[in-house]
């Protein structure tokens, strides 16, 4: 489902997907630079419980962070030469244990994402000239059901 948010949405929208998560949630986080991945991420993880101020992994691929209510690994693949370079950081363990892979850039590598995650893409929103928007869209990708009872839960349904 696609919106058109102000900043202050898309942050109160990643302290509530924050909420809703459990155990083993992929979060594919797309968009172009400046769209607001990033800030989305450190909104997230503060609601996580995460007291660490959150750095960019683009130099790591990945960053662990272990405080909060469920361990968050952050992932930034923009460097990756190919999808299956994924897996050469441990891919597989991170998103098999018990906490939270929120990854900006996913699109990069999309062939690699797991058949169920949280979809989120963030466009300027070219339908208006405020700067202070976003064209948001999220989805559950791989289960309409779980989709529905996300959206109602993190206030975005219509």
């Amino acid at each position: 489902m696609r919106k058109i948010l102000k900043f202050e949405e898309i942050n109160a929208l990643a302290k509530k997907l924050a909420d809703y998560v459990s155990p083993n949630t992929v979060v594919a986080l797309i968009g172009d630079l400046g769209t607001g991945k990033t800030t989305f991420t450190k909104n997230f993880a503060k609601e996580l419980g995460i007291e660490e101020n959150l750095k960019s992994p683009t130099f790591n691929y990945v960053l662990e962070y272990l405080d909060g209510r469920l361990p968050l690994y952050h992932f930034d693949v923009y460097r990756l030469g190919s999808a299956d370079e994924i897996y050469e950081i441990g891919y597989e363990d991170y998103i098999n244990n018990d906490g939270v892979a929120l990854i900006e850039w996913a699109n990069i590598i999309e062939s690699e994402l797991p058949k169920k995650y949280i979809r989120i893409e963030f466009e300027y929103a070219l339908e208006t000239d405020d700067l202070e928007v976003r064209a948001v869209n999220l989805e559950y990708v791989g289960d309409k059901e779980k989709e529905e009872e996300m959206l109602k839960y993190v206030d975005f349904s219509y």
